[in-house]
């Protein structure tokens, strides 16, 4: 089972100014490829304390992926910090570069498109789509944009490199609460200890109470026979929602 980290950087996310959706985003379309996320992380715009969140996450992690402060302005210092990470310069892929300066010299933006040529050495750059600055990989790290359209283009560009057997999810929300339930939900963690068993309460809206039993599981033939047992278990009570399966 191959896991991996989300790391989104930037003041904006911290303080609450913007929404960190990237994390959600990225969570569930790695899921569907096959990779979990095991830790969701912001941090601010800091070489330091990036480069040793980075540090103490590479040896548990088979991939890690960040978004953000990939820019040209003084608060854009995501390179610098994963090559802190990494123990290597920053050095200007020259190639790059001239494509850079090219791209954005008609605008008058050639030297300052140019900075963003400049990767922790040993990098692979990724191609923005829909944007300018480029993404990068280096060693399990992927690099991408803080702008959602940007950082979802990318990442869709380079999705088949994770591809595995995805995750399988059912769903079902039930007209009743948590602690109605507690002990069938119990005995569905037992039953299978590889198939994740959630419980999201509501207490909102026309149907009163209600609690949204999730499961989810690489292994199929496990997965079918809690979802089963569950569904007898609680067969006396209304269902509200329709099953949804992934």
């Amino acid at each position: 089972m191959r896991t991996a980290v989300v790391l989104t950087i930037g003041n904006e996310i911290v303080s609450g100014d913007v929404e960190n959706t990237n994390a959600s985003w990225l969570a569930r379309r790695l899921a569907d490829l096959g990779v979990t996320v095991r830790l969701t992380a912001a941090l601010g715009d800091d070489i330091g304390e990036v480069a040793a969140f980075l540090g103490a996450e590479l040896p548990k992690a088979d991939l890690i992926f960040v978004t953000g402060g990939l820019g040209g302005t003084p608060d854009d210092l995501t390179r610098e910090a994963v090559a802190a990470a990494f123990g290597v310069p920053c050095v200007e892929q020259e190639q790059l570069a001239r494509e850079l300066r090219t791209r954005f010299a008609e605008r008058g933006l050639a030297e300052y498109a140019a900075r963003w040529a400049c990767l922790p050495e040993g990098a692979e750059p990724l191609a923005n789509p829909l944007g300018g600055a480029p993404g990068f990989v280096l060693g399990p790290v992927h690099v991408l944009p803080g702008l959602p359209s940007e950082m979802e283009a990318m990442f869709d560009a380079i999705a088949d490199r994770f591809r595995g057997a995805p995750v399988a999810a059912w769903r079902r929300r039930y007209r009743t609460t948590e602690g109605e339930i507690v002990a069938v939900l119990e005995e569905a963690t037992a039953r299978h200890p590889d198939v994740a068993v959630g419980s999201y309460p509501h207490f909102a809206g026309a149907d009163g109470p209600t609690v949204e039993v999730v499961l989810k599981s690489r292994d199929a033939a496990a997965l079918a026979d809690v979802r089963a047992w569950l569904e007898r278990e609680l067969g006396n009570l209304r269902a509200v929602a329709p099953v949804e399966e992934a």
